[in-house]
């Protein structure tokens, strides 16, 4: 397929290949993003961002959805320009054309989604087993965390499958369901604060950092681990092509979503350390459910909150892993992956072997990280997971520069260079060392960066054996 003025603007697909089917709307897409957004970052990672930074956990959350937003202008340019699936890869390869760069942006991406819906899968594990023993959290070792983790991967592969249709209306469902126990952790909280029961008030405003960090080094600490949070965004973009005119919604409703969930960010943030010590926060893989029972543990819908939360959740992993399949199909589409990735189902008309291949690799990686008994999986993969995220950012808000010279026939969205600078410089230094809660982050990031490289080689090997279809996308994507 070529990427030509046209395609850019509809999308649209070969005569031989079925298209992915429109069905988000500005409702839809914006359920979408909050629904990524405000999943396991909020539920399974207040707790570890406090740990860094102690009672001000508020303010690496509001940082980070600072230094995301410049970003995001970045985003809107490109996803209006170039409304097609695959996202980051697709624009750094039109603004460098080099296929070696290309593929370890797309892999850098994909992972940066699996790896959140492997965090996801933990913390669902977490939620359940809490919930069904009665709100007592489980072991960290216990084997039964791993089985019920990749139960639901499979279970989210088998959603994912079903269509974007089904994928998206478990979307809403879901995003309903954590909005609620959200709102319901707000509602205790600060009913429980307005009373002056808040023994731990004062630590909003306090810093209790470790003792070979200073505050700067952990508030970076703790606003790369907060990044987390913010995949929505890029997920979004990933289903330009199943978005009903994606040029014209895709700018008020990315920036209204970003907007809505830095509020409930910091508000559960600001309660969260004001209820519960911070120590008791970084220690629990459900701390809202800790929130909530401290605050209220007479209040009749308590019980809910690890339902709700294990449901919460369960969106982020579902979004991240609808992504990573679209985004593979999308550049295999374009020849820059092998061309089995591109195969949509004919009756379901969804990629059904970027589906499998995704949910592979997430449950490789799970099984991985779950083998040190001593690793903290939830925050060692929402840390590597941020990791990505922000080189990936780095990248792109160079791209929007690279690309202001590539003109298209239609009307798009256009950020301030200003913006796409200091989006650049700020994601850049979330990335380097003094930033880093665990250099682990690295050594996970390497490991499946390698991996991609490996994937490269064969591909161009590949493509060098077969000239006719293989080498023809270094020309027609740019």
């Amino acid at each position: 397929m070529t990427v030509g003025a046209d395609s850019g603007a509809t999308g649209a697909a070969t005569p031989e290949q079925a298209e992915l089917k429109r069905v988000l709307g500005p409702k839809l897409l914006l359920l979408f993003i909050i629904g990524d957004i405000l999943g396991t970052g909020v539920y399974a990672l207040t707790g570890q961002v406090a740990g860094e930074v102690g009672g001000a956990a508020w303010l690496p959350f509001l940082i980070a959805f600072a230094v995301a937003t410049l970003t995001a202008f970045s985003y809107l340019e490109l996803v209006t320009k170039y409304p097609q699936a695959a996202g980051a890869a697709l624009y750094v390869h039109k603004a460098f054309g080099i296929h070696f760069l290309t593929f370890i942006v797309l892999f850098t991406v994909m992972c940066s989604g699996i790896t959140s819906a492997t965090t996801a899968s933990r913390a669902f594990a977490a939620n359940m087993l809490t919930a069904f023993s009665g709100g007592d959290e489980p072991d960290s070792t216990s084997p039964a965390l791993l089985f019920c983790a990749i139960g639901f991967l499979l279970l989210v592969m088998f959603i994912n499958f079903r269509g974007v249709a089904e994928g998206v209306g478990t979307n809403v469902v879901l995003t309903l369901v954590e909005l609620s126990g959200l709102l319901l952790v707000i509602f205790i909280g600060y009913w429980f604060i307005v009373g002056g029961n808040a023994e731990h008030w004062d630590a909003v405003v306090a810093f209790d950092t470790a003792a070979d960090k200073n505050a700067f080094i952990a508030v970076s600490a703790a606003t790369a681990l907060a990044f987390f949070a913010l995949v929505g965004f890029e997920d979004s973009v990933n289903m330009a092509e199943e978005c009903k005119e994606p040029t014209r919604i895709f700018p008020k409703v990315m920036l209204t979503g970003l907007g809505l969930t830095a509020v409930v960010y910091v508000l559960i943030a600001i309660a969260a350390v004001a209820i519960v010590p911070v120590g008791d926060l970084a220690d629990s893989d459900t701390p809202l459910v800790q929130v909530v029972e401290t605050a209220a543990p007479d209040f009749p819908m308590t019980e809910l909150v690890p339902w709700i939360s294990m449901f919460a959740v369960a969106n982020t992993a579902l979004i991240n892993m609808m992504m990573a399949s679209r985004l593979l199909y999308g550049m295999a589409k374009q020849g820059v992956l092998p061309k089995f990735l591109a195969y949509v189902h004919p009756g379901r008309r969804t990629p059904f072997a970027a589906i499998i291949f995704t949910t592979v690799i997430a449950l490789c990686l799970l099984v991985y990280v779950s083998s040190d008994p001593d690793s903290n999986v939830v925050g060692l993969l929402g840390g590597t997971t941020a990791l990505l995220l922000l080189a990936v950012f780095t990248v792109v808000n160079v791209s929007v520069l690279v690309l202001r010279r590539d003109k298209v026939e239609h009307k798009h969205f256009q950020t301030n260079i200003v913006f796409a600078i200091l989006g650049a410089v700020t994601s850049g230094a979330l990335t380097l060392p003094f930033a880093r809660a665990d250099n682990e982050q690295y050594v996970i990031a390497g490991w499946l960066l390698l991996l991609g490289v490996i994937l490269w080689a064969v591909t161009y090997w590949w493509h060098r054996r077969h000239p006719v279809g293989g080498n023809r996308h270094l020309e027609d994507v740019r």
